[in-house]
């Protein structure tokens, strides 16, 4: 495969070029060539560069030639949005989209520059579009670019579309068979729309509409001072927007990584999970006295807060401290004011704390568990919308993905912003931190702790590696961890609690806690997540680390006794 590319007039010379440079690394070419980048449920995600097992024109362009002939059979007259983030080479892939929709005769709406992955979902929905796409990697390395794929609803596809789409990809057997048209052909023929301001305004206003207090924000406006960074990304204009439209008047921005970079420079990664992203921040903070900090993403899907500690310190919420204090803040708004629904409903993913669940069920909530990735959480939105069973209030994820309102069917971090300044302020008017008002969460829910472990393992020997130890805890997992029984076992690749198949084990312990192992589906990775419930916050942290050593110890000697 690699001297065929090297010979396909259809690959460009800069391509071939890069492809001459590695010809006495053999290890590499094989890690480019071995397989194609696979389309999994999400789509694509990919290191950048030449090859069938990379992202690039190339493999882009070969997606969406599949998608553009799944949707001409299931529609006469199908139409797309199209969004990209602040990546290297997100626009060209976002472009190369769309030129090979308009080569099918598939109608591409496509946003001017960059925007938020929330925003497209929005857009698909407002378009009634057949699909969108989004060209991004989230918030991995820099390295890295991907391409998700949207249904009607706005949600990321289903395990059974994307099966289909992969069958139409995997009978695309050359790059001949890639349809494309030019920019000037496919705007001519109002094959390619461009999306704007138009659209931009429409989302901020779905988005401020969900505020549940602005009356408290614009009594506390002077006094509560928010600090944000869009890490480089998506998030800067329409954060700003909402919050602004909302009623904050002390807003600031980290000017460092104001600006959009696909090179991340100021970051090691740009990911609001992590404390180091936040490094400049916090001093910045610190000089102002901010209340609360905020970072998203560079596609600004996921939301990272910030606050203070009992001590004046700056601590980085985990997205289940986050999640449970927005559940906490709208239930109890809509409470006071009278709008809490009977048949309310809030979704969390099988590896979220159980935090928010007992918050939301002392509200009279109902609570839903689905898999990990929030296209299940859209999901039951769209079965909310056509049984009229519940009514959706909060969904969210512990990798800092939240969504409330029903304009979208993606995760959002510009309406997390909005949401976690909003209850920052209201509990500010009470005379409170956001860290006090988690304090008080834990000593009224029991202190619950979490914590996520993973192990990055590159190449063919990786997914291996992967697999068996998978397959090592499916078949011989140990009878306790941490000195502490098993009471039972979950394996969610048997289709548990008419739930997709999917391959993750969770283990339950004697004590109520719990550990769970989940291969990655973007990133060649597994991750190991835990959770306890403690006394207090010493019981908690020892009962974590207990169980954390024990697990890791047994996966750290399978990788050590399987790799070359």
């Amino acid at each position: 495969m690699y001297e065929m590319w090297l010979n396909d007039p259809l690959v460009d010379t800069t391509a071939k070029e890069e492809l001459r440079a590695i010809a006495d690394q053999e290890r590499e070419i094989i890690d480019r060539f071995y397989t194609d980048l696979e389309f999994g449920t999400g789509g694509l995600r990919g290191v950048i560069g030449a090859g069938t097992n990379r992202i690039n024109v190339y493999t882009v362009g070969k997606a969406t030639q599949g998608l553009a002939q799944y949707l001409k059979e299931q529609s006469d007259t199908p139409s797309v949005a199209i969004a990209y983030d602040s990546r290297h080479f997100s626009p060209e892939f976002a472009l190369e989209s769309a030129l090979v929709l308009a080569g099918n005769g598939v109608k591409a709406y496509v946003f001017e520059s960059l925007r938020p992955t929330p925003e497209l979902s929005f857009a698909v929905r407002r378009l009634q579009a057949s699909a969108g796409i989004v060209v991004t990697a989230s918030h991995n390395p820099p390295e890295y670019n991907g391409y998700k794929v949207y249904g009607a609803d706005g949600g990321q596809i289903t395990s059974d579309t994307a099966k289909r789409i992969i069958g139409e990809i995997r009978g695309i057997s050359s790059l001949a068979e890639v349809k494309k048209l030019s920019r000037v052909e496919a705007e001519a023929q109002g094959l390619l729309v461009w999306l704007g301001e138009q659209m931009d305004e429409a989302y901020v206003s779905a988005v401020a509409a969900v505020s549940l207090n602005p009356n408290v924000i614009r009594a506390t406006s002077d006094a509560f001072r928010v600090l944000y960074t869009p890490l480089h990304g998506t998030g800067n204009i329409p954060v700003r927007r909402v919050l602004e439209r909302v009623g904050f008047q002390q807003v600031n921005v980290v000017a460092e990584q104001e600006l959009p970079d696909g090179s991340f420079p100021t970051v090691k990664s740009p990911n609001p999970e992590e404390r180091d992203a936040f490094r400049i921040a916090i001093e910045q903070a610190k000089a102002w006295n901010a209340d609360i900090i905020m970072g998203t993403d560079p596609d600004a899907d996921r939301m990272g807060a910030v606050v203070k500690d009992a001590n004046g310190e700056y601590v980085v919420l985990t997205g289940n401290q986050s999640g449970a204090i927005m559940v906490h803040y709208m239930l109890d708004s809509m409470k006071q004011a009278g709008t809490l629904p009977v048949n309310g409903a809030v979704i969390k993913t099988i590896v979220t704390s159980e935090l928010g669940a007992s918050i939301a069920a002392s509200y009279g909530m109902t609570v839903m568990n689905t898999l990990t990735g929030f296209k299940y959480i859209g999901e039951k939105m769209t079965q909310f919308d056509a049984t009229g069973e519940h009514t959706f209030i909060f969904g969210y994820e512990e990798s800092y993905g939240y969504l409330a309102g029903n304009y979208a069917r993606d995760k959002d971090a510009v309406i997390a912003a909005m949401l976690i300044c909003e209850a920052g302020a209201y509990y500010k008017s009470k005379g409170l931190t956001l860290y006090d008002v988690l304090q008080q969460l834990y000593a009224e829910h029991g202190y619950y702790l979490e914590g996520l472990q993973t192990r990055t393992l590159k190449g063919m020997e990786g997914v291996a590696i992967i697999r068996g130890i998978m397959e090592d805890w499916r078949a011989n997992a140990p009878a306790e961890a941490g000195g502490i029984r098993f009471t039972k076992t979950e394996d969610f690749s048997l289709g548990l609690y008419d739930l997709p198949k999917e391959n993750v084990l969770k283990f339950h312990l004697e004590d109520g806690s719990w550990f769970c192992l989940r291969p990655s589906g973007t990133e060649p990775k597994i991750k190991m997540y835990f959770a306890v419930k403690g006394t207090d916050g010493t019981d908690a942290m020892n009962r974590l680390e207990r169980v954390t050593a024990d697990v890791m110890a047994r996966i750290d000697a399978y990788v050590a006794a399987h790799q070359a």
